[in-house]
């Protein structure tokens, strides 16, 4: 039997469309999970070009991707900065939870 090959799902490679990115980034804002959120902020990033988006948020590239990694830690400015450079708005509406 031939042995398979399989390559690492890379999420950056689906997001064609602005509306594939903003949904992707709406997901990851419903887990509520931060790392999540910087996660997907990363693949967008790097699905409409890392360098780019970079350049317009005013920061280096280097320091983005460690940002974006799963062990980075952004900060909310660099988040804001980021989601700014990426043609994206966060939106607030109220929580569907029982208080």
């Amino acid at each position: 039997m031939p042995k398979t090959k399989t390559r690492v799902w890379d999420p950056a490679e689906h997001l064609v469309t602005e509306d594939d990115m903003a949904a992707y980034l709406e997901a990851a804002l419903q887990e509520g999970d931060s790392a999540l959120i910087a996660a997907a902020l990363g693949d967008i990033a790097r699905a409409k070009g890392m360098t780019q988006i970079a350049r317009d948020a005013g920061l280096g590239r280097e320091s983005l991707y460690k940002a974006l990694s799963a062990e980075g830690n952004p900060e909310f400015a660099t988040i804001m900065k980021v989601i700014a450079a990426l043609g994206l708005q966060l939106h607030a509406s109220p929580s569907r939870t029982a208080a």
